[in-house]
């Protein structure tokens, strides 16, 4: 299958190695991985923020460039949401103002309510698009807690996918009892907000069981939670699922001492900041 990587703000900035992984599962997984260079946000700050025609400009940007992809892949239940959700929406929004003959002529708001078929958060994708479940046992004795991101968990309703890939690749998932709350991220809401984002923080985290990692498939999250952890100086790792997933395979399958396959060819994520694979 041809897929196209979104690789999404946080990834690119934050998380190359996440972006990176990605590319190295869904190739090990016999997909053909590209990535539109032209990519950008997908205007979920914007939207955030009430700023909707910059949000309306950007999806209309991401829609024209992922207008041919087959599959779009996004590495976070956050920026998938944005696409899958609240496109067609701010697609809405001009044509209710304007009237039918605002879109005649221009197949920019056919592309923007399409996009959402095509676009599967990454988990998402590899078992219910890909039907994959078992990855190997590159993960056994590896004991980890999973972090549900508020958006894949309550908008896209994906409540099992991680664990099933965790455990399908050897890993223990430990029960945590706050793992379904909100870690106190919420984009803008940990800037207006610091103080309640950090409280939320800090009581996902006081309640956190002995794990080897925290694993969740949204960076934003991630981010949150390992500051959180650092400043605390709780020495926690913090992983995003491709990354757990990916050590899984590379470990069953062989690795060299940076845990990557050690015959595996480089894998570009493109050329925006530092998501680049290489082996």
């Amino acid at each position: 299958m041809n897929v196209a990587l979104f690789v999404t703000c946080l990834a690119d900035h934050y998380f190359a190695d996440a972006a990176a992984d990605t590319v190295r599962l869904l190739r090990h997984l016999g997909c053909t991985v590209t990535f539109p260079d032209a990519q950008t946000c997908c205007g979920q700050p914007a939207y955030n923020a009430g700023r909707n025609a910059e949000a309306l400009r950007m999806a209309r940007h991401t829609a024209d460039v992922f207008a041919d992809a087959e599959a779009v892949v996004v590495p976070s239940g956050s920026c998938a949401t944005m696409v899958k959700k609240f496109y067609a929406d701010l697609m809405r929004e001009p044509a209710r103002r304007s009237g039918p003959a605002a879109s005649r002529g221009n197949n920019r708001g056919t592309h923007a309510t399409a996009l959402p078929e095509r676009t599967w958060e990454l988990g998402e994708f590899i078992v219910h698009r890909l039907g994959v479940k078992e990855l190997g046992d590159g993960l056994v004795g590896r004991r980890v807690a999973i972090h549900q991101g508020c958006h894949a968990l309550r908008e896209l309703r994906l409540e099992s996918e991680p664990a099933v890939l965790l455990e399908g690749a050897g890993a223990e998932v430990v029960p945590w009892e706050a793992q379904d709350e909100c870690c106190g991220f919420g984009g803008l809401f940990s800037v207006k907000m610091s103080a309640v984002s950090a409280a939320m923080a800090d009581r996902k985290l006081d309640t956190l069981p002995p794990v080897d990692w925290v694993v969740s498939g949204d960076g934003g999250c991630i981010l949150h939670l390992d500051g959180r952890s650092r400043a605390r100086r709780l020495g926690t790792e913090f992983v995003h699922l491709a990354t757990a997933l990916w050590r899984g395979i590379s470990r069953g399958a062989g690795t060299s001492d940076d845990g990557r396959l050690a015959d595996s060819a480089p894998a570009s994520a493109g050329r925006r900041g530092n998501a680049t694979a290489t082996s």
